[in-house]
């Protein structure tokens, strides 16, 4: 599969407007159809990605929800999503695809990092920021994704000048990149070559951040 058809986006509605096990249990044949065409659309994705960067695997994530702790109790997802993973320990961030009708969009970055990666990230940072911002400042950055996003903190992390001339990267709590669609967009026969565009556009944030999580500020390898 090279394209997302209209029935994938039809079904997702009706999903959203039937969101129980009795009515997702009576078209269960239908949500099987509409997965396989998901899937091989995805495995196009993963083939294409292969051919700018090394991919170990694509995870397309279940479309059965996890209600026990939610306040949401609809027992599905009204979207397809799927996350490309980087191969070896070297290569940090991965690749995400989402298709939901009105709301589809693709990401990257660091939504979670842990305590130590955002401390390291952040040095990185205070020391020089110049390679970030030579990155997130080139003309494809900024045509697929305008700019850095993720939560921050309101003025300074504890042991950071609020007044540090890269304070305003340094307050990022989270690392994303993303892109929206408009439903005509992932229907159209260029969504795949668009996909692609957008992904390999963000090889080059994700090499300086592997980089960045990989050595010490010496510039010394911390992984084998």
């Amino acid at each position: 599969m090279t394209s997302i058809l209209t029935t994938t986006l039809n079904f997702l509605k009706l999903l959203k407007a039937n969101n129980n096990r009795e009515w997702f249990n009576e078209h269960k044949a239908m949500f099987e159809t509409e997965q396989k065409k998901i899937k091989g659309f995805y495995n196009s994705v993963m083939e294409n990605l292969k051919a700018h960067d090394l991919i170990e695997s694509v995870k397309i994530f279940r479309i059965y929800r996890d209600v026990r702790f939610s306040l949401d109790k609809t027992p599905f997802k009204s979207h397809f999503a799927g996350h490309f993973t980087r191969a070896t320990n070297k290569l940090r961030g991965g690749y995400y695809l989402r298709i939901r009708p009105g709301e589809s969009f693709l990401a990257g970055g660091f939504w979670e990092p842990n305590k130590e990666d955002l401390a390291r990230i952040r040095k990185e940072f205070e020391t020089d920021a110049s390679e970030i911002r030579a990155i997130i400042n080139t003309p494809d950055f900024k045509k697929y994704f305008g700019t850095l996003q993720g939560n921050a903190v309101k003025t300074a992390p504890r042991g950071f000048d609020k007044n540090h001339p890269n304070i305003d990267l340094i307050r990022f709590k989270q690392f994303i990149v993303m892109r929206k669609f408009s439903d005509e967009e992932v229907l159209a026969p260029n969504f795949l070559t668009e996909v692609i565009a957008s992904f390999e556009a963000m090889r080059p944030y994700f090499d300086y951040m592997s980089e960045v999580l990989t050595t010490n500020l010496n510039g010394e390898s911390l992984v084998d």
